[in-house]
Order: structure tokens, then C-alpha cells, then sequence
């Protein structure tokens, strides 16, 4: 830290005889044009008004005001107990000491910012900023990490931060998959038991129809998968899987049944795609009917006409038709030439 004055004489009076006796303070060049003093390891007592005085007629003086920043502490969480319980609702803090003028906290899960609750104390000349983020904890907060940032104009751009990873036990859930859609006989089977569970809840159980497996020699467990060999119908049957930890237990169910492989060869045509298919089918017979119908009455209509028109002068009914023909056109004709 430097302070400088120019004139042609000078006296620095914001210094008294103590302070010039600090060695952190040192005059670094004394001339008629400058004056120049530096200050090290600068503290916060270090902040106040320097004054430097120049001898003329009159006395003229200079003022500086040197203001010192506060740096703030690496940031502290607590309350964090691991693992934590899913249900709990726990209170995470975030503490910085020392910042001038007062730091600001930010929260961070898993790197998205979340909004906590901020108080600040006076401490002397600095603050402490406490900083306190509620959480109801649940089995998708395992894992995450919660980060707490301290902003301040003397961090410049490489803010102080502290993160701590959340570990939360749960009970297991359970489900069961399976390698075939529709196993047949003779077929390698697979079903797998996906549990989860924090902590891990090894090994699982399996059993069918309420006892335990019949056949171990075509029937394999082997840690969460039980796998047959070769399928037949004495397969058939509901197959559980229990998975347990200290906070509880979960089980799934799968019915197996066992397929002919010849009659899965000869299962007929979709009925479905069948019942569309003649559905359509009558429809459009339908609709040729009513319009074939409509067609035929018309045209039956118009003979009838014609058939009266003609038949004063024709001896059956095609010559009344042609003769009734005959005069309409005629009768046209006449009208147009009128």
C-alpha cells in the first residue's frame, strides 16, 4: 500500500509516533516533489483518513480516505447428520465470518441454485453471514451435492466455497424383469429382481407359490437372478422375490406359464386384424347396395314415364318408350324454333 503527495514540503499527521514506529509502515521516497509511503500486511485497522500537509503561505493540505476490505472465510456447513433418514427433515447452515461489507451465500444442489434463508451479525468492523437451507429429505436426495458459495468484491472472480454430499438410507423397492415375453418349453428363462435400496438389500429371497424352489438343479439363483435351464409345464406357477434392509422389506410378483411351442406354432390369424378386415368388407358392400338401389328406381322411374308418353300410339312398350323419346325431342325442337 502506497500514499503519495507532491509540493515542496511536506508532513504526513494522520501517522503519531506509535504508528511510525510500526514496521509495516516504511517511507519509501522523501523528495521535493514526492513523498511516498507504503503500508504491509495491511489490516483493518489500517482504515481511516491520511492527511498530508504542504508548508506554504498558507498551509495547504491533501486528504485520502483508505478503505479496507474485509476478506471472508472459507465458508462452514453444518448440520448435516449421515446418513440421514428418508422422511427427515433436517436444516443445513452455511457460515462465513469476517467479510466487509457483508458477503453474500449462495446454494447449490447438484450445481442448480436453490434459494436458503440469510441472516447477518455485525462483528466489530466485519460480519457474519449465516446462511440455513431446509430440506425433507428422500430416497432422490442420496447422492447430491450441496454446495454453499460465499460472493464478496474481495473474492474478485474466484468465489470461497464448501460442498457436502448428502448419503440417505431408504427402504428397498422391488420389481422383477424377465428375458422371454412368452417362454416356451425347452427354453432358457431368466428373471432378474431390480431392487434398490440404500443400504443394499443383499441378498434377495426367491420362492414359488409360497415355499421354496422345487428344483435347484434346472432352477439357479444366483445373486439377484433366478435362471432356468430348460422350461417345462411343472414351471408354471407365481414366483416371489423378497428384498429386505434395516428400515424394510419389499417383494414383486411374477407368473410364470409355461407355452406348447406347437401351438404357439399354430395359433391362427389375429381375430382382431380379421374382425377389422370384414368389418370393412360390409361396409363398402353396403354402400354399393344403397347406390345400386337408388340407381335402379331412377332409371325404373324414367321408363315408366316414357312408357306412358308412347304407349297411345305404340304397340308394346320399347316402341312407346322410342316414340315418347321421339316427341320430347320434337317438342324441344318446336320450342326452340318458336
Amino acid at each position: 500500500m502506497a500514499e503519495k503527495w507532491k509540493g515542496s514540503g511536506y508532513f504526513l499527521n494522520a501517522l503519531d509516533d506509535e504508528t511510525l514506529r510500526d514496521n509495516r509502515i516504511e517511507l519509501v521516497r522523501a523528495s521535493w516533489s514526492e513523498l511516498t509511503i507504503s503500508i504491509s500486511e495491511i489490516t483493518l485497522a489500517d482504515e481511516g483518513m491520511y492527511t498530508c500537509s504542504l508548508f506554504t503561505m498558507p498551509v495547504k493540505t491533501a486528504k485520502a480516505y483508505l478503505t479496507v476490505l474485509g476478506v471472508p472465510e472459507k465458508p462452514e456447513i453444518d448440520g448435516l447428520t449421515k446418513p440421514a433418514l428418508e422422511g427427515d427433515e433436517i436444516t443445513l447452515t452455511c457460515m462465513t465470518h469476517g467479510s466487509k461489507p457483508a458477503a453474500n451465500l449462495r446454494w447449490f444442489r447438484n450445481e442448480k441454485e436453490i434459494k436458503g434463508a440469510k441472516e447477518v451479525n455485525a462483528s466489530g468492523k466485519t460480519f457474519t453471514v449465516t446462511s440455513s437451507l431446509q430440506l425433507l429429505v428422500d430416497r432422490d436426495d442420496d447422492g447430491a451435492a450441496y454446495t454453499c458459495k460465499v460472493d464478496h468484491v474481495a473474492l474478485l472472480q474466484t468465489p470461497q466455497q464448501t460442498t457436502e454430499v448428502l448419503e440417505v438410507h431408504y427402504a428397498p423397492r422391488v420389481l422383477i424383469t424377465q428375458s422371454l415375453a412368452f417362454p416356451q418349453e425347452g427354453q432358457y428363462l431368466k428373471l432378474e429382481c431390480v431392487s434398490k435400496g440404500n443400504p443394499s438389500p443383499d441378498p434377495v429371497l426367491w420362492t414359488k407359490d409360497g415355499g421354496e424352489l422345487p428344483d435347484l438343479e434346472r432352477m439357479i439363483v444366483q445373486g439377484r437372478e433366478l435362471t432356468f435351464s430348460a422350461l417345462n409345464k411343472t414351471d408354471n406357477g407365481t414366483y416371489r422375490c423378497v428384498a429386505s434392509n434395516h428400515l424394510g422389506t419389499s417383494s414383486a410378483e411374477y407368473i410364470l406359464y409355461v407355452y406348447d411351442p406347437n401351438a404357439m406354432g399354430q395359433r391362427g390369424p389375429d381375430h382382431a386384424l380379421i374382425g377389422g378386415v370384414v368389418a370393412v368388407v360390409v361396409f363398402i358392400t353396403l354402400c354399393l347396395i344403397i347406390f345400386l338401389g337408388r340407381y335402379l328406381a331412377r332409371h325404373k322411374g324414367t321408363y315408366l314415364t316414357n312408357e306412358a308418353k308412347g304407349a297411345d300410339d305404340a304397340p308394346d312398350a320399347d316402341t312407346a318408350i322410342i316414340n315418347a323419346e321421339g316427341n320430347t325431342h320434337a317438342e324441344g325442337k318446336k320450342e326452340y324454333f318458336i
